[in-house]
């Protein structure tokens, strides 16, 4: 029962955190002015996307919760993940998001390496959120670029 309730705890904060920050910072009339690279997806695939990212990073983080490992570069990750809307869409300050998203895309990476082979698993279900982050990286380039 223990072990559930710490998935759940962990799963359900970090949507809910992820989708209140997501809510508060909406991109406006801003964003919808920026020229944005060709490879920029339609706006309504952000949602699912997170969605399910920040379900499979509360289940890592559960898992580091519970059997130890690189937890710290897990709430690293995290405090960078909810710092990049603030300052990108709230702030509207594309190169100072630029340097929070490569910060958090670091942390993402150190974690996979550090996490390969004592939990592969966890390694694992980040793999899609590093390579989400990666194309939100070039996005953010493309934006400072164009803009």
């Amino acid at each position: 029962m223990r072990n559930f309730l710490t998935y759940a705890v962990f799963i359900l904060g970090v949507v809910a955190i992820g989708t209140s920050i997501g809510l508060i910072t909406l991109p406006g009339m801003w964003y919808t002015g920026l020229e944005k690279p060709w490879f920029t997806p339609p706006n309504w695939v952000f949602g699912p996307v997170w969605t399910t990212l920040y379900v499979l990073i509360g289940w890592v983080g559960a898992r580091k919760w519970l059997y130890g490992g690189a937890g710290g570069l897990w709430w690293a990750q995290m405090a960078a993940n909810f710092l990049w809307s603030p300052v990108f869409f709230a702030l509207q300050m594309p190169l100072a998001g630029l340097a929070v998203i490569i910060v958090m895309w670091l942390l993402i990476a150190a974690f996979i390496v550090k996490e390969q082979h004592s939990d592969r698993l966890s390694a694992a279900l980040f793999l899609p959120y590093l390579a989400w982050v990666s194309l939100a990286t070039a996005l953010n380039v493309g934006i400072v670029v164009l803009n």
